[in-house]
């Protein structure tokens, strides 16, 4: 059993002391903010969000304040029932990436951070191509960072999103915590209508699990500082499993194969062989026993097939997305191609 606490006399064991936090943490949203019922901290779910934050060391009336001024965004549950990924075929959302300026400008972002580039390649395996490829598809290299505070974007979706409720109830609390433990201006602080933040456009809980600064020992600035974006990056996609030096994708030739085969979710799970037997092969020399993801995707000269290997599926952790990670892997090759060989 944990150290026990004295308390008015009563000895209070560490599940008491508990209680005891739960119970100051609803007194902070009844008595100190519960007068004004139309903000956010009047809300039941409220309690349980200061009791997880009050639990990490955050500061309840703090947490409650920041609540209380978060502001419910109607464009916000606008952008998220109709996201590109679900709404837009192939060839579209292809077309919003792989742009001559956007591959210009990566070309331009990748000579400015070249060195920074190199190191953090060096430390991780990912190629500068594709971190670069991965904030040029999801910032247009910093420039679109986006124009919501993080704390509206994230309180709109925790309270009134029910279906994605709970993940953005996790990402309020996170932010929560790391605007407490960084002492940065929470209200200050703008990411997408997702609440997603700087450069990389790291979730609250990304940016506390993944983001690493530059400098070995800082606190990684994602939001103004290209170098910690880009450690960030390539150690986010370090730690979800790349593999160095690896293929990313491999084309395939269908021979009528079943559309159950597309239907096995993101992660590796069939054979080469196996798909091959089922009508999906490919003309690449490689391990018959390779495990990899069958991808079929609609351009404007009807459906293409390729396959995805691991490294492909480290992009999709990203974002969940099979047509996420080809625009960023064709976004990657084409700055490859088109930037001149120093």
């Amino acid at each position: 059993m944990k150290t026990a606490t004295h308390r008015g006399g009563k000895l209070l064991t560490s599940h008491g002391w508990r209680l005891c936090r739960v119970a100051v943490a609803w007194v902070c949203v009844t008595l100190v903010v519960g007068a004004h019922a139309d903000d956010y901290r009047g809300r039941e779910e409220a309690a349980s969000i200061l009791v997880e934050v009050g639990n990490e060391g955050v500061d309840v009336v703090w947490a409650g304040e920041l609540l209380a001024v978060a502001k419910r965004q109607q464009s916000i549950l606008d952008a998220i029932a109709r996201p590109a990924e679900k709404t837009k075929p192939w060839y579209d959302y292809r077309d919003i990436f792989l742009t001559e300026r956007r591959i210009r400008e990566g070309i331009v972002f990748w000579d400015t951070h070249a060195a920074v580039l190199e190191e953090i390649s060096r430390r991780t395996g990912v190629p500068s191509a594709v971190m670069v490829a991965i904030i040029g598809v999801e910032t247009f290299y910093g420039r679109i960072t986006g124009s919501y505070r993080v704390i509206d974007a994230l309180a709109t979706l925790a309270f009134d999103y029910p279906r994605r409720s709970p993940f953005f109830t996790r990402e309020l609390e996170q932010f929560l915590i790391l605007a407490w433990e960084s002492g940065k201006d929470p209200l200050a602080l703008k990411g997408s209508y997702a609440g997603a933040m700087g450069y990389g456009q790291f979730m609250p809980s990304s940016y506390r699990a993944y983001a690493r600064s530059f400098e070995p020992g800082g606190v990684p600035d994602i939001w103004d500082n290209p170098a910690d974006a880009i450690s960030s990056v390539g150690h986010y996609l370090q730690a979800h499993g790349w593999q160095a030096d690896e293929r990313v994708l491999l084309d395939a030739v269908a021979n009528q194969p079943s559309d159950s085969l597309f239907e096995a979710g993101l992660k590796p799970s069939q054979s080469i062989d196996a798909l091959a037997q089922a009508g999906l092969s490919t003309e690449v020399d490689v391990d018959p026993h390779t495990q990899v993801t069958p991808i079929k995707l609609e351009t404007t000269d009807g459906q293409r097939y390729w396959l995805g290997l691991q490294n492909f599926y480290v992009i999709t952790r990203y974002n969940h997305s099979a047509m996420y990670a080809m625009a960023v892997w064709e976004l990657s090759q084409a700055i490859v191609a088109a930037r001149p060989v120093s």
